[in-house]
Formats: structure tokens, C-alpha cells, sequence
């Protein structure tokens, strides 16, 4: 691992007394924005199975990992090889039906086996609740479906697809109650219970909605640059255009996609 090596020492070097002005000056807490945004630009890469780019990315991620490890590493409190032996360690545990004599059938069961070492590493008494240690940090949808995919686990859950499925037409419902009162909270709030309908629906169809989300995101940033793009072919812009101008461009927009698909 002589890259890594080598990695550690430019790491040093650029916090060391003659290296870069901005490296010696930030904290774990100046670097989180990097840590995400790089999270984020791996997670772009990875949806647009861009090899080179997955690649640059991973190493910039991993820069973030090598950086936070050298701040700790000053202040003796851990290092790389400490963070790389504690995974190490942690896999090993977490894996007995590769590394010890446990037998599993399927991967549902390995998943089964994992939460609960997972649980006994951490001490039921440490996690009084079966929410407790989903990050409060994370993008609203992920974290809406952990609480929900916690709150299952302990057998708060629906029996079958049935039940998420009316909870999400009666959200709606009371979300068109709530429009009709012009109350912004109330609609706020309804509003909020009808996404968490939605996150909760897609964990019981086993789908991610977050990146359900993204890809809609996507697919809506794409077809939007086509309606701008056919509307400048007619040499007119979208402020000029009747609305039902510029949805007949997103329905050619959206033919093509699924033409093309």
C-alpha cells in the first residue's frame, strides 16, 4: 500500500509548518461541507456509471478520510491504520458466515445477523430507542425512510402493500383539507405527512427514495434543458411561450426519453 503511504506523508507535509496556509487551518468541523459535497459528487458519478470519474472521486472521498485521521493523528487521539484496523475489525465481526462457522441461507438473513451484532456491539442500554442513531444529518428522505425501516424492524409496520398504499390516498386527502383552509402551517404539516407517506411506501416496495428522487430530479432537469433547447430551435424563449406552448415541447421531450429508452 505504498500509495497510501505516500498519501499519509503529503497529508503531513501539507499540515507541517511549511505547508499550505488553508490545510493547517481547518478543523474536522471547517471540512464537513468537503466531506459531503465529495459524498455527493461520488454518488453523481456512480448514477451516471462514469468509470474515470467514480475513480477521481473515490480518491477525493478518500482524501477527506486520510485528512479528518491526520487532524486526530496531531492530537493524539487516532490515526489511519487505526481507523483501517477498527473496519477491518468490524467486517470481520459482522461476517461470521465468512470468517467464523455461521451458516447463513440467503442474504435476508445475513442482513439479520448483521443488525444484531450490530446491536450487541453497541449495547442495548446505549439505545434505549429503536430510532435512536439514525444521523440527524442526512438528506430528509433517507432519514425518513431509516426511522420508518427501524420502526418495521420492531413490528410497527404495515401487513401487506395495502396499507401504505391507502395511508398515501388518505394524506392527500387531508393535505387538499388542509390547501382548502389556507392555513400554511396546516399545510405544511400535511404536506410533510404526505412525503413521509411516499418515503415510507417506497421502503415497502424496497425501492430507495432518495435515489428515486434523484433520478426524478434528473429526469425533470433533462427535459427542462430540451423544452429551452427546442424553443430556442424556434428562435423563441420560454418567458414568450404560452404554458401550453412550452408543454407541448415537454411532451415531445418526454416521447423522445422513452423512445430513447
Amino acid at each position: 500500500m505504498l500509495e497510501i503511504d505516500e498519501l499519509v506523508a503529503i497529508m503531513q507535509r501539507l499540515r507541517g509548518p511549511a505547508g499550505c496556509p488553508w490545510d493547517r487551518e481547518q478543523t474536522h468541523q471547517t471540512l464537513i461541507p468537503c466531506l459531503v459535497e465529495e459524498t455527493y459528487e461520488l454518488v453523481e458519478a456512480v448514477e451516471a456509471e462514469q468509470a474515470d470519474a467514480v475513480c477521481e472521486e473515490l480518491g477525493d472521498l478518500l482524501l477527506q478520510v486520510v485528512f479528518h485521521a491526520q487532524l486526530a493523528s496531531e492530537r493524539g487521539e487516532y490515526d489511519l491504520a487505526q481507523v483501517t484496523q477498527g473496519i477491518v475489525d468490524k467486517l470481520r465481526y459482522r461476517h461470521p458466515h465468512v470468517f467464523g462457522d455461521v451458516e447463513v441461507a440467503d442474504s435476508d438473513e445475513v442482513v439479520h445477523n448483521w443488525e444484531q451484532l450490530k446491536a450487541a456491539a453497541y449495547g442495548e442500554e446505549q439505545r434505549p430507542s429503536a430510532l435512536d442513531g439514525v444521523p440527524p444529518g442526512l438528506p430528509a428522505l433517507q432519514r425518513g425512510q431509516k426511522l420508518h425501516k427501524r420502526a418495521a424492524k420492531v413490528g410497527f409496520d404495515w401487513a401487506d402493500l395495502r396499507g401504505p398504499r391507502a395511508k398515501l390516498d388518505e394524506e392527500l386527502a387531508e393535505l387538499d383539507e388542509a390547501i382548502a383552509t389556507g392555513d400554511p402551517a396546516r399545510i405544511e404539516h400535511e404536506l410533510g405527512d404526505l412525503l413521509a407517506s411516499a418515503v415510507n411506501l417506497a421502503r415497502f416496495l424496497r425501492l430507495d427514495a432518495e435515489q428515486a428522487m434523484r433520478a426524478a430530479n434528473r429526469r425533470f432537469e433533462d427535459r427542462f434543458r430540451q423544452v429551452e433547447a427546442a424553443a430556442q430551435a424556434q428562435g423563441r424563449s420560454l418567458p414568450d411561450m404560452t404554458l401550453a406552448e412550452m408543454e407541448e415541447l415537454w411532451e415531445a421531450a418526454k416521447a423522445a426519453e422513452n423512445h430513447a429508452s
